[in-house]
């Protein structure tokens, strides 16, 4: 698994979870989902990625998208 494959399997797995609370807990959490959201179309133009960087740091190879 590289950075790339990383990235998106979390964005998904948070939105998936944050839709599961927002089912079960309260409507509020559909801003989890709105962040996830604005956070992958922010990285998408400037580049910069959080959750790249922390799976740089853990140790997982460099993709395509994210060097």
């Amino acid at each position: 698994m590289n950075i790339d494959r990383a990235v998106m399997a979390f964005a998904g797995l948070m939105i998936l979870a944050s839709l599961a609370l927002t089912y079960f807990v309260s409507p509020w959490w559909l801003l989890l989902t709105a962040f996830v959201g604005l956070n992958l179309l922010q990285a998408s133009v400037t580049g910069f990625c959080p959750a790249a960087m922390l799976f740089g740091k853990l140790g997982i190879k460099s993709g395509c998208a994210f060097k």
